[in-house]
């Protein structure tokens, strides 16, 4: 019986459990030391963990942050130094560590500079809460904020805002180049790419924009920039099956973040559909109580007025002008919903971009793919806003709208003109220029107006009132400039340069040189002019869009301001003006 007793405990090998002393068994050990506050026995495991595998970075990491954590700071940064330089200089959490260290040690300039590291080169951005509340503290001990380029784990989404600003600024050209190199980095960043669609939109690129909305849809159906985009593209190319089709899908949804919920409520008031817009836009500002938010604040007051809640949009723009006291935009709202509650004319629908009317037209020239939903001279909201910006704008909105009639109105807003022009505390420079732009609009009679407080009646041709003849050479010379100016250049520069000449001829009548080259006056007509507005400018440009050498055009420049002063006066007015050499 003993015997085989004996034989059975010999011969039962596989119940012996075998103690298998790896790293992995030291740095279990550590970690329960660890919750147990045993920081020696957890050092002690940590180092025979190195021991066993001194080419893992990761045995070396513990064993700083434990040396950290029992203040052996020095120490522990030489060890995160030696796995950044050994082993993995990917390892960027090794110059938050480092940073730490140096600031428990009281080393804040050290700190400062392992900080600034981290942020630098760290991609995922893992401490980086901790990072900035780090940065505050340093600022204050070194009494200076930390200097900093850029945080590279938000460097997508830095790139990715200052496109959004781009779009929103109308630099689409550029925020297009900036988003498609931002997607072909990154591929799943689908914010950017639905940015992308609406820069190709921008910029009429619009099978570009179809087919990146559709890739948006492809990998999510539902996501709501997308849907909501494809809807103002078919808005706008005229396809109603497809907008029906979409805007029934956007109706069924029922969006709670803030941003998807701006973003139907903006798309339905631009798709006509008011009501959604207004339930929605109320909606926004429970949820998020932006009360002194002016743009939001505008958005719900339109959605109001364009349902017909004129007053609760008189309400919405009154508190919008609150918030922003300096903008235009509220005080003609304003006046156009206290217009209809006192039974004048309203008008029937209004934008819900924040800006007036008229500028509306302005950036349609300047953007071909933002067209406004009607013709300027069918529009009542643009007719009311000439009319109010002539009343009430300051000098620089006059200028503005006085420029835009060069290029919309009707008879109503030549009437507007007309009346500017007899008003008495109008500057005669905006009376100049807007009947300059009534003979644009080829407007033949003479035009009567206060100027120098006198009362007169002007002649079709300006010229003749200071010249006893007007050649044809001389008339020339204008035409030339005013077809080859450079695109930049709007309809007051184009009255600036008339201005100009006309002061010239009269000032140098009879002894006007003989115009050999048409050309090369209206190029120095155009070299002043764009000094006169601070645009830059060159000889040589001139010379290859006039077709005539600079030489020519730089004497010719001598001559006119030999007689007119420019030079002189620009540098009165600004000390610092420099002439190209």
């Amino acid at each position: 019986m003993g015997k085989d007793n004996r034989s059975l405990r010999t011969a039962s090998p596989r119940k012996v459990i075998k103690l298998n002393l790896d790293a992995d068994f030291f740095f279990e050990r550590a970690v329960q030391s660890l919750d147990r506050y045993h920081y020696d026995k957890a050092l002690k495991y940590f180092r025979k963990a190195v021991e066993i595998e001194p080419d893992n970075p990761d045995n070396y990491f513990n064993m700083a942050g434990i040396l950290s954590e029992m203040g052996n700071y020095e120490e522990s940064n030489l060890i995160l130094k030696q796995i950044l330089e050994q082993f993995d200089p990917d390892m960027t959490e090794c110059y938050f560590y480092m940073a730490n260290n140096y600031a428990n040690m009281e080393q804040f300039e050290l700190a400062e500079k392992a900080l600034v590291r981290y942020l630098e080169e760290d991609p995922t951005g893992q401490y980086l809460e901790e990072s900035e509340e780090m940065m505050e503290f340093l600022g204050y001990e070194l009494k200076r904020p930390t200097m900093i380029r850029k945080i590279k784990c938000r460097e997508d989404w830095f790139e990715h805002d200052r496109a959004r600003a781009m779009l929103e600024e109308g630099r689409f050209a550029e925020a297009t180049k900036l988003l498609e190199r931002l997607v072909r980095r990154k591929p799943d960043f689908t914010a950017a790419r639905n940015n992308l669609a609406l820069a190709y939109y921008y910029t009429g690129q619009l099978d570009k924009c179809l087919s990146t909305i559709g890739e948006v849809l492809r990998g999510d159906p539902g996501n709501l920039h997308a849907l909501c985009n494809l809807a103002i593209v078919y808005q706008y190319t005229g396809d109603a099956k497809g907008l029906r089709e979409v805007t029934g899908l956007l109706a069924k949804m029922y969006p709670y973040q803030p941003e998807h919920l701006f973003k139907m409520a903006t798309t339905m008031g631009i798709l006509g559909e008011h009501e959604m817009a207004y339930r929605h836009f109320r909606r926004l500002l429970r949820l998020t109580g932006a009360g002194g938010d002016p743009w939001l604040l505008h958005y719900m007051a339109s959605a109001a007025y364009n349902t017909g809640r004129v007053e609760i949009a008189r309400i919405y723009w009154d508190k919008c002008l609150a918030a922003d006291p300096e903008s235009p935009v509220p005080r003609f709202h304003l006046h156009l919903a206290e217009t209809a509650l006192s039974g004048g004319e309203r008008v029937p629908e209004v934008s819900y971009h924040y800006q007036l009317p008229f500028e509306e037209y302005i950036r349609s020239l300047e953007n071909p793919a933002f067209t406004p939903e009607r013709s300027a001279g069918d529009d009542p909201l643009f007719r009311s806003s000439v009319r109010w910006a002539l009343e009430h704008g300051d000098r620089d909105m006059k200028l503005q709208v006085i420029k835009a009639l060069a290029m919309f109105g009707g008879d109503g807003e030549e009437s507007a003109l007309r009346a500017f022009l007899l008003r008495e505390r109008e500057e005669d420079y905006l009376k100049k220029v807007a009947i300059f732009v009534l003979r644009s609009r080829g407007v033949k009679e003479p035009l009567e107006a206060l100027i120098d407080g006198r009362r007169m009646e002007l002649a079709a041709s300006p010229e003749a009132e200071k010249l006893p003849v007007w050649l044809d050479a001389w008339q020339q010379v204008m035409e030339v400039a005013w077809a080859r100016m450079d695109e930049g250049c709007d309809i007051i520069q184009k009255h600036d340069l008339q201005t100009l000449w006309v002061e010239y001829l009269s000032r140098s009548y009879p002894d006007i040189p003989r115009m050999v080259k048409p050309e090369a006056w209206a190029a120095a007509l155009e070299y002043l002019t764009a000094l006169m507005h601070r645009r830059p400018v060159s000889y040589r440009d001139l010379s290859e869009r006039y077709r005539v050498s600079a030489g020519s055009i730089r004497k010719n420049v001598e001559r006119i301001d030999e007689m007119c002063g420019v030079k002189e006066k620009m540098r009165a007015i600004f000390p610092q003006f420099r002439l190209e050499q």
